[in-house]
């Protein structure tokens, strides 16, 4: 395969809310998850991406950080016990569902729900196989930005879109092929409006979208289940305040379950930006008009989109509502900035709002970056629109050394940064040499 350029998954997990428990997953328990693992891909074996997607795997709880592999690393640092392999994931590495290589061996990380779900625990168990089947096919880590998503243009074209998908899916002949059409033609707007950002978009629904096609597919027993697994997703992510970190999840599957209902190899799926939407429209043989805009108003109608302007005007009240409550923890001196230089992310979709020009607020959130590992557990933090800065307050703003903590969060400076005073507002850079 070709390498790939993608927004690293570690943005996006779905999560079982719920009491934290540190104490249900033991190792009977993650012996028989693996051996359904192992079972679940040994009954594709290959078939959808041409490789069978088993291999190490690490279960890791958020709380305490316990590992529970399946394989022993190179280097010994997991022990053996009760027929699996226990260690302490670092406290200055993310927990993530991306790849991550521990102990000199490539694992695929999984994050354990708060609490035992058997279906959430092992589809992301395969979510987590599958970045790393990718990982090994060339994929190349790189961030990538669609603030657009979050505008209120973009997410009226795409809730259109999502309707006319979940219609498509649902349904056969003719009219399969008239909702597909519609569905290009609003994914057409939106790409006429915000096209700087077609090709960040292709490899976000690329990337994302596949994963959950892969996992709800090889984790479901029947197309009548698959389908309600994935309106299930697509209802939880359509009902989200913000769309940028986690629209592509549910969009890529959507467009991949049409192509794989007509036996669509998805193995030729292989370059850095493919675009699903494409791909569809050439199988199923869809003419669109030169200028889909031109068309798209009178089909919106079809879709209730009386409907989707008064949620999107709720959306903009509660934005309004945000930004004046909020507005003071990050624009009142003294705050601090954190330049993003290379980072990883981990946080739930369910977890962050748009405030509009100011950034996207993110209740809670882990990142890491050249400087060090900032968590912020609460109180939330800011990030640009552009992705190039973070904002945190320094409220309670304390430094013992390296560790710095404020009002609700907590950073961990690597050893040639540092955090400087500035007019009243703290930076980090590095030290000069």
């Amino acid at each position: 395969m070709n390498k790939w350029i993608f927004f690293p998954l570690f943005l996006i997990l779905i999560s079982c809310k719920g009491k934290n428990s540190d104490s249900y997953f033991t190792a009977e328990k993650a012996s028989r998850y693996f051996k359904d693992v192992e079972e679940i891909c040994n009954r594709d074996n290959g078939k959808l991406w041409g490789k069978n997607l088993y291999g190490p795997i690490m279960f890791v709880e958020r709380v305490t950080r316990r590992i529970i592999a399946n394989q022993p690393d190179n280097d010994g640092i997991l022990k053996s016990k009760d027929g699996v392999y226990i260690g302490t994931y670092p406290k200055e590495l993310i927990i993530s569902n991306a790849p991550v290589k521990f102990g000199g061996k490539q694992f695929a990380m999984s994050p354990l729900p708060a609490e035992e779900d058997k279906y959430r625990i092992e589809t992301r168990a395969i979510h987590s196989l599958y970045h790393r089947f990718q990982e090994n096919e060339g994929v190349i880590v790189s961030t990538f930005n669609i603030n657009n998503m979050d505008e209120k243009e973009a997410r009226l074209w795409i809730k259109l879109e999502w309707k006319a998908l979940r219609k498509a899916i649902n349904t056969k002949g003719d009219e399969r092929q008239l909702a597909i059409r519609d569905a290009l033609i609003f994914r057409g707007s939106n790409r006429e409006l915000y096209h700087k950002y077609a090709a960040d978009e292709n490899k976000f629904e690329t990337y994302e979208g596949l994963a959950t096609f892969t996992y709800t597919l090889l984790c479901t027993n029947s197309p009548e289940e698959y389908k309600a697994r994935l309106f299930e997703n697509l209802d939880r992510i359509y009902s989200m305040q913000s769309y940028n970190r986690s629209y592509g999840i549910i969009h890529g599957a959507l467009y991949a379950t049409l192509l794989y209902d007509k036996e669509y190899d998805i193995k030729k799926i292989d370059t850095d930006n493919f675009d699903l939407g494409n791909a569809v429209k050439e199988l199923y043989n869809i003419d669109l008009p030169p200028i889909c805009r031109d068309v798209a108003g009178s089909l919106a109608v079809n879709y209730d989109i009386e409907a989707i302007n008064k949620e999107e005007e709720k959306r903009d009240a509660d934005i309004k509502e945000s930004i004046h409550s909020q507005i003071s923890i990050f624009t009142e001196k003294p705050v601090v900035f954190l330049e993003l230089e290379s980072p990883s992310f981990d946080f739930e979709p369910e977890d962050i709002h748009s405030l509009d020009t100011l950034g996207t607020l993110y209740n809670s959130m882990r990142v890491s970056d050249n400087w060090g590992k900032l968590t912020v557990d609460k109180g939330g933090c800011l990030v640009s629109n552009n992705l190039k800065f973070i904002r945190i307050t320094a409220k309670s703003f304390k430094a013992d050394k390296n560790h710095i903590s404020g009002d609700g969060w907590h950073l961990i400076l690597n050893d040639d940064w540092e955090l400087v005073p500035v007019d009243q507002n703290y930076f980090v850079r590095k030290l000069m040499p």
